[in-house]
């Protein structure tokens, strides 16, 4: 069960955990416009229907209803008190979900089960996190950093930022692990191999060497040259290929280990109700557990084809995600101003308003982002078009993030009409074949921003 401690009512509590930068958990719920937020990061290899259900149950007694998978595939629950998170808590622990806490290790969602991964991250994934516990004194580390042990396979970690990235390799004598530094898979600075009883001790040596460094040190800070005397591991390694991963919506025939079928929540978060009622239909299908997974989205294990297919039937009529080319995949939310008091955009209403009248934009070649303020909480990172909330209406950032400057505006009358004129500009002027992505790179941000702000 989970051990973590309950938030108290001094400075340590809920109230620390309000800083930007922080990562909300039970311990340290964050304040946002739509009360307490906490982030959970299940510590089980596959959550049962039964428990999914009974933390869909907590987060309608105890928040708002709603539950959300983060786009790194953590679950996330709205809309709590100070006097709620105690109770959550305690249910949380009665349903037997472990939640784990500290450092954040992140594995592939169908480890240990992909025909194609070449080693199974777990075992070390395990041995890291029994490691730290065993210290005497714990390693103080920035809050968001985290490690991802990626054995590889259809669902790999590639596109993922990581700090500290092991990536397996195959070789003759079997299984290696390449060590690299910040970014991701094919950007992240190699720092060299790995193999057998080695691995572990050098991700604490490393560990070890961002705690000296002060609690705001990352993968990027550290010298890879450095480490690799410090770690003496294989220094002539390779960047290994980065395979393309395989969408998670659809169903997939995993071979041996059977079927599993991939959703994405729509916009990143579902009813708890809704959620529920969708477990134990599927439950009745034959399925038995669920794997989240980056991308807002999850698996449910435990079907047949046939049975798969009628779940992805009653997925898609609770409003789920059920295929890769479905629009809503290319846009990024965040709670909107139905949600959060700090949000001057109901983003959940122009997404779909943005699919009706400028379908030409969401074709998966480029992010939509459609933010309810400046803060940029669903996408902190670029996004070829940024739609920001403001008092005034609204602001169009192109090639930028959330806290960008805005190169376009328009208000609330004008809102509808902005839109469809962008999905026009993509239509009339896209070459044959050619992506939305590349059409607005090569017409321009000027062009993009007089479309949207054009009277």
């Amino acid at each position: 069960m989970s051990t973590c401690a309950l938030p108290s009512t001094g400075e340590t509590g809920a109230a620390a955990s309000m800083r930007r930068g922080a990562c909300p958990s039970l311990a340290a719920p964050m304040q946002t416009g739509d009360g307490l937020l906490v982030r959970l990061r299940p510590d089980d290899d596959s959550l049962t229907i039964p428990k999914v259900a009974a933390l869909a149950a907590a987060a309608e007694t105890f928040g708002n209803g709603i539950v959300e998978i983060t786009a790194r595939g953590n679950l996330q629950l709205r809309g709590l008190t100070a006097a709620t998170v105690p109770a959550l808590a305690q249910a949380i622990g009665e349903a037997e979900i472990t939640i784990a806490e500290g450092l954040a290790i992140e594995v592939p969602p169908l480890a240990g089960i992909d025909p194609d991964e070449i080693a199974d991250p777990r075992p070390i994934a395990a041995e890291l996190r029994e490691a730290l516990r065993a210290r005497h004194l714990p390693l103080t580390l920035a809050p968001k950093l985290s490690v991802v042990i990626d054995g590889g396979g259809r669902f790999g970690l590639g596109a993922v930022v990581a700090d500290i990235r092991l990536q397996a390799v195959s070789t003759v004598e079997g299984a290696a692990w390449v060590l690299s530094l910040g970014g991701t898979a094919a950007k992240a600075s190699i720092v060299g191999a790995f193999a057998g009883d080695t691995v572990v001790p050098a991700l604490v040596t490393i560990l070890e060497k961002l705690a000296g460094l002060g609690t705001a040190a990352r993968g990027r800070d550290l010298d890879a040259a450095e480490l690799r005397a410090l770690c003496r591991c294989d220094a002539s390694v390779e960047r290994p290929a980065v395979p393309t991963s395989a969408a998670i919506p659809g169903i997939h025939d995993l071979g041996e280990a059977g079927t599993v079928l991939g959703l994405g929540l729509a916009f990143a978060q579902v009813e708890a109700s809704v959620l529920a009622v969708f477990l134990y239909q599927i439950q009745e299908l034959g399925a038995h557990a669920i794997r989240l997974a980056p991308g807002h989205a999850f698996f449910a294990l435990g079907l047949r084809h046939e049975t798969a297919t009628m779940a992805q039937s009653l997925a898609a009529t609770h409003g789920f995600r059920i295929a890769e080319e479905d629009p809503r995949n290319a846009i990024a939310t965040c709670a909107g101003s139905k949600g959060c008091a700090s949000a001057w955009m109901e983003t959940k209403g122009m997404a779909q308003r943005l699919i009706e009248t400028a379908p030409e934009l969401l074709d998966g070649s480029l992010a939509v982002h459609l933010s309810g303020c400046a803060k940029g909480c669903a996408r902190p990172r670029p996004s070829e078009l940024t739609l920001v909330g403001a008092p005034s209406g609204y602001g169009l950032v192109v090639n930028g993030a959330a806290n960008g400057l805005p190169s376009a505006y328009t208000d609330e009358n004008g809102i509808g009409s902005a839109l469809t004129r962008l999905g026009r500009l993509v239509r009339q002027n896209k070459d044959a074949g050619e992506s939305a992505q590349s059409c607005l790179t090569r017409l321009g941000a000027a062009r993009v921003s007089a479309a949207f702000e054009q009277g």
